[in-house]
């Protein structure tokens, strides 16, 4: 019994000591960002006309969750050169990660129309309608996209959703099968889905 209590102080310290390092790395990563931050500041003002420039800082606001910041920055960008296309899918994906899914839309449509075949521009869109309840429109999107990628196997998953949505279950069905044989993980999860809505 006594030889426990000796490893287990030890294992009390090794513990102690492992969370001081993981505060001290976090500590250290968010001083990174800060100073990238600061950088990225300094050549925005030193060059106010870099879209590029801003774009850059709008990546590293977003990285850090400072959303309000990176939509600011990714405006800018898009107010100096309004052909660059990065500004508005990251505008589209900064109000998606705010939940904000029609000011989502506003920017991925925008995105999709500068190129309307390209797989992933279908699919942010198709994503934002789908989060809207809009599960017709996002499965057209989704449709789409896979004409373009079929092997897009997310694209696929969230077609079959759509589908148990709205009521056709043989088609996500038949998906469901499919991503047996491509993407188990996937296909696991769409069983839930399946298993779900037979209840």
């Amino acid at each position: 019994m006594n030889h426990l209590r000796p490893h287990s102080r030890a294992g009390k310290s090794c513990l102690l000591v492992l969370m001081l390092l993981a505060g001290l790395t976090m500590l250290t990563s968010c001083n990174r960002t800060e100073n990238e931050i600061n950088t990225l500041q300094q050549q925005v003002w030193k060059s106010p006309e870099n879209a590029k420039a801003y774009l850059r800082l709008g990546n590293a606001y977003a990285r850090s969750q400072r959303y309000s910041d990176a939509s600011g920055a990714y405006k800018r960008a898009l107010a100096i050169n309004p052909e660059l296309d990065e500004p508005l899918h990251a505008l589209g994906a900064v109000a998606f990660n705010q939940k904000n899914y029609t000011e989502a839309q506003k920017y991925f449509q925008k995105h999709l129309e500068r190129s309307p075949k390209d797989s992933l521009r279908l699919y942010d869109l198709g994503n934002v309608l789908m989060q809207l309840g809009q599960f017709d429109k996002a499965a057209k999107l989704y449709s789409e996209a896979i004409e373009n990628s079929d092997v897009f196997t997310d694209a696929h998953y969230n077609l079959a959703v759509c589908y148990i949505r709205t009521g056709r279950r043989a088609e996500a069905q038949a998906i469901y099968e499919w991503l047996l044989v491509k993407n188990n993980y996937l296909a696991l999860s769409l069983q839930k889905h399946l298993k779900k809505e037979a209840r």
